[in-house]
């Protein structure tokens, strides 16, 4: 159960990161740096996804 649960935050925090990625990319001069990190971790979060749903 406790696996669910974490897989949920995940998620959550994946949507998250699509959001803030979007509103980043969608500035004048977004800060590529800053989008470079968030992809990589949103990247981190759903390979941890995957490696619990098929856990």
């Amino acid at each position: 159960m406790a696996s669910v649960d974490r897989v949920k935050k995940l998620k959550t925090k994946h949507e998250e990161y699509e959001t803030a990625i979007a509103q980043e990319s969608n500035r004048p001069h977004p800060d590529e740096i800053q989008l470079h990190d968030m992809k990589r971790q949103k990247l981190r979060i759903k390979d941890e996804i995957n490696r619990l749903s098929s856990a």
